[in-house]
């Protein structure tokens, strides 16, 4: 059974940064695309940031210049390094991935909580 598991949330002010880490885990027979989204209250989830398999990212509007994601395939692990954090950022993280195991399917994380506050 396919999981995804992320750590690295947390409170932090205005202009902090945090790491956010997503292990998949499982049978596993190869990962595509890994990204980040993120639901904040009374919000629709929406896309953070992803990454293929060979390194080509893509990121919202709104954290370009500040997010940069980033995955260690040997690891089956991603990241999102979060930095001048702005309260706007306020939400719960979700990491997902599009792989194979063996056929093709979309796994989503539980989550995590990133709040932006003084």
């Amino acid at each position: 059974q396919v999981q995804l598991v992320e750590s690295g949330g947390g409170s932090v002010h205005p202009g902090e940064s945090l790491r956010l880490s997503c292990t998949v885990s499982g049978r596993i027979f190869s990962i595509m695309t890994m990204g980040w989204h993120r639901q904040a209250p009374g919000k629709q989830r929406e896309l953070v940031a992803d990454i293929t398999d060979g390194g080509r990212t893509n990121y919202a509007d709104s954290v370009k210049g500040r997010f940069t994601v980033s995955r260690d395939n040997a690891k089956n692990t991603a990241y999102l390094q979060m930095n001048s954090l702005k309260p706007e950022d306020t939400a719960v993280y979700y990491c997902d991935a599009h792989l194979m195991s063996p056929y093709v399917g979309h796994y989503w994380g539980q989550g995590t909580q990133v709040t932006v506050s003084s």
